[in-house]
C-alpha cells in the first residue's frame, strides 16, 4: 500500500513529532503535581527518563504505543514502501528499552514505563487511577512496572 501523502507532506507530519512534552506527558506531569508528587523532568540518566523521582530513586516513562511497539490495538506495524525500515527502526527502539532497563537497574534505579494507550484513547484509564497506580509502585519494592490502558 503506497502512502496517501506525497513526500514533501510526510516529511512535515514526521518532522512534527515531538520526542518531549507530549500531552500524554503533560497529562501526567499535571496530575501527579496536583496529587503532591514532585520529580524533575529530563534527568541525566540512560534513557533520558521523562520524570525522575529521586527521592523513591525511581524513573517513569511515557512511552508511545507505536513508538515503543506496545501490544494494543494502538500499534500497528506501518505497510507501505518503507515497512521493512518501519519495522527494523521499531524493533530497534525496543531493544533499546531493554538495554536502557539494564542500565538503570544496575545504578540501583527503578523504572516504570506508563503507556500512552492508559492516558489518550479509547482504552484509556481514569487519571487518578493511573496515579494511584504509581503511588502504589512507588512504594513497592518492585524494580520494573507499567501501566496500560484497558482492551477487552
Amino acid at each position: 500500500m503506497t502512502d496517501v501523502h506525497d513526500r514533501e507532506t510526510r516529511s512535515r507530519n514526521m518532522a512534527a513529532i515531538k520526542g518531549r512534552d507530549t500531552k500524554p506527558e503533560k497529562l501526567l506531569r499535571s496530575a501527579l503535581h496536583g496529587a503532591g508528587f514532585r520529580f524533575r523532568l529530563n534527568a541525566p540518566l540512560p534513557g533520558k527518563p521523562d520524570l525522575t523521582l529521586k527521592k523513591h530513586r525511581a524513573t517513569v516513562y511515557v512511552h508511545g504505543c507505536f513508538w515503543h511497539m506496545h501490544d494494543c490495538p494502538r500499534f500497528k506495524y506501518p505497510g507501505g514502501d518503507n515497512a521493512d525500515f518501519w519495522r527494523a527502526k521499531l524493533e530497534r527502539n525496543a531493544e533499546r528499552d531493554g538495554e536502557v532497563t539494564g542500565k538503570l537497574l544496575a545504578a540501583g534505579w527503578r523504572q516504570l514505563v506508563v503507556w500512552e494507550c492508559a492516558l489518550v484513547g479509547k482504552g484509556r484509564l481514569d487519571l487518578s487511577e493511573v496515579v494511584n497506580s504509581i503511588g502504589i509502585w512507588l512504594t513497592s519494592d518492585a524494580k520494573t512496572g507499567e501501566i496500560a490502558g484497558e482492551f477487552g
